[in-house]
């Protein structure tokens, strides 16, 4: 089943007189890319933290947000560490005093001041690291349970244009049939009736025209298509990672529709390739947005 490369989880819990909280959301992006936003005593938790996530995200640009905060106060959306602001305004007093700054002192330069919006968190041990990342892990199910819905809802809509362009296909062999046979036909009296019976080899001539009729030939251009639209149903439905094999499949896809609309004699068929091109573009931008 393929997955979509955008969603979001959000897990809550309290252990041990905190509350964790972790938040994930997920972007298109060709690699896997994981930005982790963490409090500034967990800094040096990060790796841990990027190894709880092996296997469970393989690509996209993922953001997460992580926070530690006693539990008394998990229902506040904003914390202030007063012990830590009351330290601050004490340190602004020292230097009026210490070196004669008139100026007071306002919000403004309190605010930029993070630390005094961060829990005290010097009572976390290795247990608590532990729960942190058994939250994010049910954050990042709950996003690949999005993304798993939003995949089956992409599989859809792209199963249903692949069905279209096959019967776009279909159309353009039946408004094909003949035109080749038409084209010989039509290129050989064109050519007689310009140069006449001047004693040129019938055969040559025959020859000659049959090779640009050739050219003009569309069966192998259908017979490819038709075979990639099998393959992309094939990769839909069976790969777990199918978004690069899917993309490639679509540059092949568009490669043999150029070609046919380059090709084609009939009017008819000029139409239902350009019908196939629109199709295969619409297919190619919700390709990037699979995992």
């Amino acid at each position: 089943m393929i997955l979509s490369m955008t969603g979001f989880g959000k897990a809550l819990s309290t252990y041990k007189g905190y509350a964790f909280e972790a938040e994930v959301k997920s972007l298109n992006s060709r690699y896997l890319e994981i930005t982790i936003k963490l409090p500034s005593l967990l800094q040096n938790k990060e790796y841990e933290i990027r190894e709880a996530l092996k296997n469970l995200i393989r690509r996209g640009k993922i953001y997460i947000s992580l926070s530690i905060r006693p539990e008394e106060s998990e229902n506040e959306t904003f914390f202030l560490n007063e012990t830590k602001l009351k330290e601050l305004l004490g340190v602004f007093g020292k230097i009026r005093h210490n070196y004669g700054i008139d100026s007071e002192v306002k919000l403004e330069h309190i605010i930029n001041f993070r630390d005094i919006f961060t829990p005290e968190l010097d009572a976390l041990d290795d247990d608590h690291i532990e729960h942190l990342k058994q939250v994010l892990v049910e954050a990042v199910v709950q996003l690949n349970g999005m993304r798993e819905a939003e995949g089956a809802t992409l599989a859809a809509d792209l199963a249903e244009r692949i069905r279209l362009i096959g019967e776009y296909l279909t159309e353009v062999e039946k408004a094909y049939s003949g035109e080749v046979t038409y084209y010989f036909n039509d290129l050989k009296n064109r050519v007689i009736e310009i140069i006449g019976n001047n004693n040129i080899n019938p055969d040559r001539i025959e020859y000659e025209i049959a090779m640009l009729a050739d050219k003009a030939d569309i069966t192998e251009e259908c017979v490819r298509l038709r075979s990639h639209l099998n393959f992309f149903l094939e990769t839909l439905e069976k790969e777990n990672e199918a978004g690069k094999k899917l993309n490639f499949i679509c540059q092949e896809m568009h490669r043999e529709a150029n070609t046919l609309a380059s090709k084609s004699l009939s009017t008819d068929a000029i139409h239902r390739s350009v019908l196939i091109r629109d199709e295969i573009e619409r297919i190619r931008e919700q390709v990037q947005n699979i995992e």
